[in-house]
């Protein structure tokens, strides 16, 4: 069964200026199955219009948002075959929802303004900072700014960060053979760390070391 990925965007707290820049950093992560925005939908908003997502009403009770995203997040998490639940909100209620799909092996990523908590960014494994690099090429889709290779090595490390520290590259081998079935020793650069070297403005790579950890950068772009 294919996994897929599911964006869930707080309509009261998040712009719907971001509806193309959550989507488009969502698909880097994997096919896109499942866009909802939770909102009041008695009000008079832009998300009404933003056609690549559902719109569900929440009511208009205190935190009512809030309560209904995190009871669909997790009945996702559980019921289908999600790999990557993109939770897009500043704020910081959301803390417990993402440590607990990640204790249950969904990837969550977190995405929100510059605003948006600590304790938000150090729960989800990757935290994705809504409108802080916008490039036009971002417009572009996210199959023009990643190869196929790429988009698999980022799948990889936001599997295995923990508080958006990334991965070893020393684990980076293993983990690409046995998720994708990819070997370095194929490609010209025949060392994953010659490969990410080659591409500085997509990785953040420690100096060499054993324990030297990569990371990508949410909103990095081929050179």
């Amino acid at each position: 069964m294919t996994r897929c990925t599911a964006i869930l965007v707080d309509g009261d707290n998040i712009s719907s200026t971001y509806a193309n820049e959550i989507y488009t950093a969502a698909q880097i992560f994997g096919r896109v199955d499942i866009a909802r925005v939770y909102m009041n939908a008695q009000q008079n908003s832009p998300w009404h219009d933003a056609s690549s997502f559902h719109l569900i009403h929440s009511g208009t009770g205190k935190n009512a948002t809030d309560l209904l995203l995190a009871i669909e997040a997790t009945e996702l998490a559980f019921r289908q075959n999600i790999e990557t639940m993109v939770i897009a909100s500043s704020d910081g209620d959301f803390v417990h929802l993402h440590r607990l799909l990640r204790e249950h092996g969904v990837v969550t990523v977190g995405m929100g303004e510059a605003k948006t908590p600590g304790n938000i960014r150090s729960s989800c494994s990757q935290f994705t900072e809504l409108g802080s690099n916008l490039d036009r090429k971002q417009t572009n889709g996210a199959s023009k700014l990643y190869s196929e290779l790429d988009l698999k090595i980022r799948s990889v490390i936001a599997e295995g960060s923990t508080s958006g520290k990334g991965i070893r590259i020393a684990d980076l081998n293993p983990s690409m053979r046995r998720k994708h079935g990819v070997k370095i020793s194929s490609y010209p650069e025949k060392s994953w760390r010659k490969y990410l070297e080659a591409r500085k403005g997509l990785y953040e790579l420690e100096p060499k070391g054993p324990d030297a950890h990569v990371r990508f950068k949410p909103n990095g772009f081929m050179s």
